[in-house]
């Protein structure tokens, strides 16, 4: 933990040597994403440790596991009070510390078994699509030059025994 804050700390000040807004004005989302997560270190409703943020256009994500609902809608809150974030995508999943180690041991299995499904087809393969299971909840990430792969992937990841739902974050390459 103590190193954890020794790194967000380091971070938070390399950032905040280096301007916080683009030419345009806007916050940048690295500002933005150390922000949030210092907000979280810093509130005892949240175990920081366990929210992975990421932010992309103003766009802040929430993905991991975390203990309680209320642990997930404190995250939330937290993310919602940080200037520069236009949106909150909430993919936290709830599953108590008791559960967890399965938990994590199965989402890991399931999300190597999913990957190497789409390894499977070249297109899908060239994509580089990454893969995150959260109780059983899988992400495709990435981007993708064509859109039916898009829906390809998904389909291919529900067809995975375990996958309960897919979210489908591939975007187009422009």
């Amino acid at each position: 933990m103590r190193r954890s804050l020794l790194a967000l700390t380091a971070i938070a000040t390399a950032l905040a040597l280096s301007p916080a807004t683009s030419g345009a004005g806007e916050m940048k989302d690295s500002w933005v994403t150390t922000k949030a997560k210092m907000a979280m270190v810093k509130d005892d409703r949240v175990k920081a440790r366990r929210v992975k943020v990421e932010t992309q256009d103003g766009i802040v994500t929430l993905r991991g596991k975390v203990a309680t609902v209320d642990e997930k809608t404190a995250a939330e809150e937290i993310a919602r009070g940080i200037d520069g974030a236009t949106s909150i995508s909430n993919a936290l999943q709830v599953v108590p510390d008791d559960l967890r180690p399965s938990v994590d041991a199965k989402d890991e299995e399931l999300a190597k078994t999913v990957k190497a499904r789409l390894d499977k087809e070249d297109r899908l393969k060239e994509a580089g699509i990454q893969v995150r299971a959260d109780n059983s909840v899988v992400t495709l990430i990435g981007k993708i030059a064509d859109p039916k792969l898009k829906t390809r992937a998904a389909d291919l990841t529900r067809g995975v025994p375990g996958v309960k739902a897919v979210r489908n974050e591939l975007a187009q390459k422009s």
